[in-house]
C-alpha cells in the first residue's frame, strides 16, 4: 500500500511539473489606428521562449459579438525568431510586419517577414485560430491580424480579449503586458508611402469649410522624407463625407522648374490652411525655397528679401470649396523683416476671428539666428497681411485659437523641450502675456501640435472647449493624444483625453470639427503617413 501511495505521489508530482513546464506566452495588445483599407492590422503581438514547447496549437480570442459584424477576418501569423544578442531586449517583434514607410508595403503583411498560420473569417464571440505550428528553439514571435469590412465606419470600435494559448496540446501560461479594456478605433490612410509616386507625405493641415467639406493639406515629398530644400509640392485631399472617403489628390502649390532651376531646388512646403468663414474662401500659406543647392532651408536661408537669398512666403486661395486654386501669391515683402534669416508659417491651420480677421501662426529666424513664434493677420479678406511682435523667443511651430472674442491664444513648440509654451494677445500681437499654463500643463517632445477652440453654441455638449493634440510624451513621437480643456487651457484632465496611437511616427497633427458632435484629426501616425480618425466629443468628455 505504501508503495502504491508513493507511486501515486510521484505521478501527481509529475503532472504538476508538467503543468508548470509549459513556456509562458507574453502578449501585447496594440493601441494603434485600425485602417479600414488595410488587409492586415496588428491586433496582438505574442512572444514565447520555447524552452520546453515544440508546437503552438491554437490561440483563442473573444470578440464582442455586437462589434464583430464589421470584421472581415482575424489571422494568425508566425514572425520567426530573435537574434541571440537581441533576446535580452524582450521585444515583441524583430521587424515591422506591415510597413508605414515603405512604398508598396503599407496595406498587407510583408510575406518576407510573416508566415500565415490560421484564418477566421467573419469571427464573432469565441474565435479559435488553430495552426499546430512548429516552434524554433528559443524565442518565437507570432502576431494576430485584424481586417475590417470595407463598409466599416470611422465610428466602428472593436474590443477583444485573448482567452488562451495552447502549446503541445496544453493551455500555456499567458502574461498580458498591455493595459486592459483597450478599444480599437478605426482610421483611414489618406496618404500612404508611394501614393501618386511620392516617397513620403508630411506636415498635415486640416479645416472644415462652411459646406462641411474637409480640406486636408500636406507636403508631397517626392524623393524622401527630408525637409526643404527638396522636390516638395503642397498636396490637398478633399472629403465630402466626413473623412470616410477622399477625392483624388490635388496640387494647389507647385513651382516646378521656376527660374530654370530643377524642381528639387524649387520646393514649397510646411503648409497651413484656413477657411474664411465669412466668405468660404480657403487660403493656404507655405514656404517656397528657391536655389539653395538642396541643403536644408532652415540653415540655408539668409537675410534679405529676394528669392535667391531667402525663403519666400507664398499663398494660394480657393473660392469654390477647395476644388480649384489660384496661382501663387507672394506676400514676403508685406511682412518679412529684411534682417530675418527666414520667415515661414506655423504649419497646420489658421482661423477666422469673431470679427472676420484672418489669422495664421508664423515663425521666423531673427537677425541673431534665434527662432521666434507669432502671428500674421489680414483685415481685408486676405488682400494684405501684417505682423507685429514675437510671442516668445526660442519657439517655432505654433497654433492659434480665439479663446474669447478678440483674445488669441498662441500655443508654441518650445526648443527648451519638455512642455508647450502658451501666450495670449488682445491686440493682434502688438503685446503678449504669458498664459498661466505655459511650460506647465502640456508636455511635448519638441514637436508640432494642434489647438482649436470649439464654442458652446457650435458643439453638442454646449460647453466652451479647447481641443489639443500632440505626442503626449517628452521623448520620442508616440502616444498621439487628443485632449480637452473646459477651463480655457488652464488644465487638461486625464479623464478628458483619448490616446490614438502609442507607436512611433513623425508625430505632427491637425484638428478640426467635422460636425457638432465629432472632432477629426489628420496626423502622421505609426501606420500611415497621413492618417485620419474621427472621435466623438462624448468619448472625450463624458456627460
Amino acid at each position: 500500500m505504501k508503495t502504491i501511495r508513493f507511486f501515486l505521489l510521484l505521478l501527481m508530482a509529475g503532472f504538476a511539473w508538467n503543468a508548470k513546464a509549459a513556456d509562458t506566452v507574453y502578449v501585447r495588445e496594440t493601441q494603434v489606428p485600425v485602417l479600414i483599407e488595410r488587409q492586415d492590422n496588428v491586433l496582438y503581438y505574442l512572444r514565447l521562449n520555447a524552452r520546453e514547447s515544440q508546437t503552438l496549437n491554437e490561440v483563442i480570442l473573444n470578440i464582442d459579438p455586437k462589434e464583430a459584424s464589421a470584421i472581415q477576418s482575424v489571422k494568425l501569423y508566425y514572425g520567426g525568431t530573435e537574434a541571440l544578442q537581441d533576446r535580452p531586449k524582450k521585444r515583441f517583434a524583430p521587424v515591422d510586419y506591415i510597413s508605414a514607410f515603405t512604398p508598396g508595403q503599407t496595406l498587407a503583411a510583408n510575406p518576407s517577414y510573416s508566415i500565415p498560420c490560421a484564418l477566421a473569417e467573419q469571427p464573432s464571440g469565441k474565435t479559435t485560430l488553430k495552426c499546430d505550428y512548429p516552434l524554433f528553439p528559443g524565442y518565437n514571435f507570432f502576431w494576430i491580424s485584424l481586417q475590417m469590412k470595407p463598409e466599416a465606419t470611422l465610428q466602428t470600435k472593436v474590443s477583444t480579449r485573448l482567452l488562451s494559448v495552447k502549446l503541445d496540446g496544453k493551455e500555456a501560461p499567458v502574461e498580458v503586458v498591455s493595459p486592459q479594456n483597450i478599444v480599437h478605433r478605426m482610421g483611414i490612410g489618406v496618404r500612404h508611402a508611394g501614393d501618386d509616386g511620392s516617397a513620403a507625405f508630411r506636415i498635415p493641415g486640416l479645416v472644415t469649410t462652411n459646406k462641411g467639406t474637409l480640406l486636408a493639406v500636406y507636403d508631397i515629398r517626392y524623393n524622401s522624407s527630408v525637409d526643404l530644400q527638396e522636390h516638395i509640392d503642397i498636396g490637398l485631399s478633399r472629403s465630402t463625407d466626413g473623412g470616410r472617403t477622399w477625392e483624388k489628390m490635388r496640387v494647389p502649390l507647385s513651382f516646378k522648374n521656376t527660374g530654370h532651376l530643377p524642381s528639387a531646388q524649387n520646393g514649397v512646403g510646411d503648409p497651413s490652411i484656413l477657411v474664411d468663414t465669412k466668405t468660404n474662401t480657403a487660403w493656404i500659406v507655405a514656404l517656397w525655397s528657391h536655389g539653395m543647392g538642396n541643403q536644408r532651408a532652415w540653415w540655408s536661408s539668409h537675410p534679405g528679401m529676394t528669392n535667391d537669398v531667402t525663403g519666400q512666403l507664398v499663398m494660394a486661395k480657393s473660392t469654390d470649396d477647395g476644388k480649384t486654386w489660384s496661382e501663387p501669391i507672394n506676400i514676403t515683402k508685406q511682412i518679412k523683416d529684411p534682417s530675418w534669416y527666414l520667415l515661414l508659417q506655423g504649419p497646420g491651420r489658421g482661423i477666422t476671428m469673431h470679427d472676420g480677421t484672418l489669422v495664421f501662426p508664423i515663425q521666423y529666424i531673427d537677425s541673431t539666428r534665434v527662432p521666434n513664434a507669432g502671428i500674421m493677420y489680414s483685415k481685408d479678406r486676405g488682400e494684405t497681411w501684417k505682423t507685429h511682435n514675437l510671442a516668445r523667443t526660442n519657439t517655432t511651430e505654433a497654433q492659434v485659437a480665439e479663446i474669447e472674442p478678440g483674445v488669441l491664444m498662441l500655443n508654441m513648440r518650445d526648443n527648451r523641450g519638455g512642455s508647450r509654451a502658451v501666450s495670449i494677445t488682445r491686440d493682434l500681437g502688438q503685446t503678449w502675456q504669458e498664459h498661466p499654463s505655459s511650460r506647465k500643463a502640456l508636455q511635448e517632445p519638441v514637436c508640432m501640435a494642434s489647438l482649436i477652440q470649439v464654442n458652446a453654441q457650435d458643439n453638442v455638449l454646449g460647453k466652451d472647449i479647447l481641443l489639443f493634440s500632440n505626442p503626449n510624451t517628452t521623448k520620442g513621437r508616440n502616444h498621439i493624444t487628443i485632449k480637452a480643456s473646459l477651463d480655457g487651457g488652464l488644465t487638461w484632465p486625464t479623464e478628458y483625453q483619448v490616446m490614438l496611437d502609442e507607436d512611433e511616427g513623425w508625430g505632427y497633427s491637425c484638428l478640426t470639427m467635422i460636425d457638432r458632435e465629432t472632432v477629426g484629426i489628420l496626423y502622421e501616425s505609426s501606420v500611415a503617413h497621413m492618417t485620419f480618425q474621427a472621435v466623438k466629443l462624448t468619448d472625450l468628455i463624458k456627460k
